[in-house]
């Protein structure tokens, strides 16, 4: 694994953090020694260094927080600038091949195909970026509409197969036949970007043959309920709860492989609550796959408009 250049500067600050607080421990057994005769002394002492001491070990954690912050932010703007780079070069060496070499108009079509597909690429990094960017801009703009979740689902899903060129078993969907339309409020794009991007993690993370299950259900008759479940490498049980956040990734050899700007699943949990909802991942560990749950709250039927 890949050891980051900030990992001492953390060790030092908790080593630090740790022999300071040492040392006003002793200082105040020392004083308690020193003047156990003194009341006031005692009484004036024993809360200034119990200050001291809480001062020392929450100044080390914000010292910490901010060294891992600052990394995170780091791998992020590596990231961004691969996603944004290896498209671009790309697209380059295949313009510049069309201007200079006498190509079949099959290799034509292929490489317009290819090049197509970067922009696409370019384009969901831009995306990704803008609207992280977005989060908690409360004076934005917002269009509220009702939006079949079952018909928004099969779109991304055809979306996904043919972006990852996977075949159709790749991804199944589960949509139980209603009386009435699953439907939530919110904005398309932004509900489609949730599905999106929990379904493109599903195939990067699930190595060379995706097994993807995505089920759409009613829960409690109020909630409309996205389940995402792949075959993949799985979550270690200590990072289900941090890959929400943003540019956070887990720091393992099997990640560390795949590229991306450790944006997707902030947005879809930031995003999720936006609209009133929630998302939660599972997983029993590395190697045994993992599900993600996207909940939103269903228009209930004769309230559409």
């Amino acid at each position: 694994m890949r050891i980051s250049h900030r990992r001492p500067a953390v060790a030092a600050f908790v080593t630090l953090g740790v022999l300071l607080a040492v040392v006003a421990v002793t200082l105040n057994i020392t004083w308690i020694s020193i003047n156990r005769n003194s009341v006031l002394a005692l009484v004036l002492g024993i809360p200034f260094f119990f200050i001291l001491v809480v001062g020392v070990i929450l100044n080390t954690i914000f010292l910490v927080r901010e060294v891992r912050r600052n990394e995170r932010h780091d791998s992020f703007i590596n990231a961004v600038t691969h996603e944004l780079k290896t498209p671009i070069a790309s697209i380059r060496l295949y313009l510049e091949t069309l201007q200079q070499r006498d190509v079949t108009e099959e290799q034509r079509q292929q490489f317009y195909s290819t090049m197509h597909q970067d922009t696409d690429r370019l384009i969901a990094t831009v995306e990704q970026v803008l609207k992280a960017g977005e989060i908690g801009q409360r004076a934005r703009s917002r269009v509220r509409m009702p939006i079949d979740m079952v018909k928004l689902t099969e779109e991304c899903i055809t979306i996904t197969r043919s972006r990852h060129h996977l075949a159709e078993v790749a991804i199944e969907l589960e949509a139980p036949d209603y009386t009435t339309a699953l439907r939530v409020r919110g904005n398309p794009d932004e509900i489609r970007t949730i599905v999106m991007n929990v379904l493109d993690n599903a195939v990067k993370y699930s190595k060379h043959n995706p097994q993807i299950l995505v089920r759409v259900s009613l829960e409690f008759g109020a909630w409309v309920q996205v389940t995402v479940k792949d075959k993949g490498i799985g979550i270690p049980p200590a990072h289900l709860k941090r890959i929400f956040r943003r540019f956070y990734r887990v720091p393992n050899l099997s990640t560390m492989r795949v590229k991306g700007t450790g944006l997707g699943l902030y947005l879809v949990r930031a995003l999720a609550r936006e609209h009133g909802g929630d998302a939660v991942a599972e997983s029993s560990g590395e190697g045994k796959g993992a599900t993600v749950r996207i909940q939103l709250p269903r228009i209930l039927p004769g309230k559409e408009i």
